[in-house]
C-alpha cells in the first residue's frame, strides 16, 4: 500500500523539544517531495515546512524558520521533523504528505496538491 505514517508527537514543556517521523512505504521515496502540515482545532491547515527529497532543498514557514528543522534519509525512507524551542502555537496535529512535482518554486506545495496523505501525530505543549 501507498501511504505516509506520521510518529513522535507527544507531551512537552514549552521550550523542549521533539523529533517527528514521516515513513514512506509503497512508492519510490526519493523522487518526491515531502511536506509537513499542522492543524490545531478551529483553525485552517497550515503549512509548516516541505523537503524535495532529491536535492535536500527546504522550504519554512516564517513561524518555524530557526527552530525546525526537515530533514530526509532516503535510504530509510523517512523525513524528519525537529522541533525545537516548542511553545504553545506549534501545539496541534501534524501531517505528513508526499507528491511528484515539476517545480513550486520558494513555496511548498499546498495540502490539496500532494496525492499522499498520511494521518497526523499530536503535539501538545504545556507551560
Amino acid at each position: 500500500d501507498v501511504q505516509l505514517q506520521a510518529s513522535g508527537g507527544g507531551l512537552v514543556q514549552a521550550g523542549g523539544s521533539l523529533r517527528l517521523s514521516c515513513a514512506a512505504s509503497g512508492f519510490p521515496f526519493d523522487d518526491h517531495t515531502i511536506s509537513w502540515f499542522r492543524q490545531d482545532p478551529g483553525k485552517e491547515r497550515e503549512l509548516v515546512s516541505c523537503i524535495n527529497t532529491r536535492d535536500g532543498r527546504a522550504i519554512y514557514a516564517d513561524s518555524v524558520k530557526g527552530r525546525f528543522t526537515i530533514s530526509s534519509d532516503n535510504a530509510r525512507g523517512t523525513v524528519y521533523l525537529q522541533m525545537n524551542s516548542l511553545n504553545a502555537e506549534d501545539m496541534a496535529i501534524y501531517y505528513c504528505a508526499g507528491g511528484v512535482f515539476q517545480g513550486y518554486g520558494n513555496r511548498c506545495p499546498q495540502w490539496y496538491e500532494h496525492d499522499i496523505r498520511g494521518k497526523g501525530t499530536q503535539v501538545t505543549v504545556s507551560s
